[in-house]
């Protein structure tokens, strides 16, 4: 599958507004579409591929499930790994186990583009604040609306662009070459990410103290009672709350 010129640039926006905290929807893009399961959705629309998609970005979600952004640090950024890796898989046939393991290496180009926003956006700050100390407030909305968000759509759009319409072709040469026991390999590396994905999130749960109980039982009532994830959900929001409730009571008397 190749994709056009429309597609491609719509995907290529579609990652500039992961990360540019656009004030045309108040950053509102850069904290949900971010997240692969939303973004691999939306790529699998704009290539007729819906379903195909949000099944491929769940997949790349389980991975960055606990990914967060230390001070401002990324280790491999979610935005482009779940746009670039759901773009390749879709338009290669390839499986949501080898999409994660394609993602992950434009993870670490996400980051690239991440530190090298952030150093031209620096520029960008020092430039409002010479305009505070002349008082030209106006200048402010000007500097904020139009260079800071070129420079963050050429550097974020415009690669995101070149590789969706001219990486298909070569990816699926790619795999194609490591058909058999590569693919085989990589199917299995994409099959461990998301249990790394869920590890270092259990990192952080086993930091405080009678949350394990609960995880564990929710696993087990899922796996072997075979309950609906929703309903258990539900539950377990109920639970949450009169937990949390009793326990601060408690703290409180």
């Amino acid at each position: 599958m190749q994709t056009n010129i429309i597609q491609a640039t719509l995907i290529g926006l579609l990652y500039y507004l992961t990360v540019a905290n656009s004030p045309w929807f108040t950053g509102l893009t850069s904290v949900s579409v971010r997240q692969p399961i939303v973004a691999g959705t939306i790529v699998g629309i704009i290539l007729g591929e819906p379903t195909q998609g949000l099944i491929i970005g769940a997949t790349l979600n389980a991975f960055f499930i606990g990914f967060i952004s230390p001070g401002g640090a990324v280790s491999s950024e979610p935005g482009i790994a779940g746009i670039i890796g759901t773009s390749l898989a879709i338009m290669t046939n390839a499986s949501p186990d080898v999409a994660l393991s394609l993602a992950i290496p434009f993870g670490l180009l996400g980051t690239i583009i991440w530190n090298v926003r952030m150093t031209i956006n620096s520029f960008f700050v020092h430039w409002m604040d010479k305009v505070v100390d002349e008082g030209d407030y106006r200048k402010i909305f000007f500097i904020h609306l139009v260079p800071s968000q070129i420079s963050t759509f050429l550097i974020s759009a415009v690669p995101v662009f070149l590789v969706v319409y001219y990486g298909g072709d070569s990816v699926q040469w790619f795999l194609s070459v490591l058909e058999g026991k590569p693919t085989e390999i990589l199917e299995a590396i994409g099959g461990i990410l998301p249990a790394l994905g869920i590890a270092l999130t259990l990192k952080v749960i086993m930091n405080r103290k009678g949350i394990i109980p609960f995880f564990l039982a929710g696993f087990f009532i899922v796996i072997y009672a075979d309950v609906p994830m929703l309903l258990l959900a539900v539950f377990a929001t109920i639970i949450a709350y009169f937990y949390s409730d009793l326990k601060f009571a408690k703290q409180e008397g």
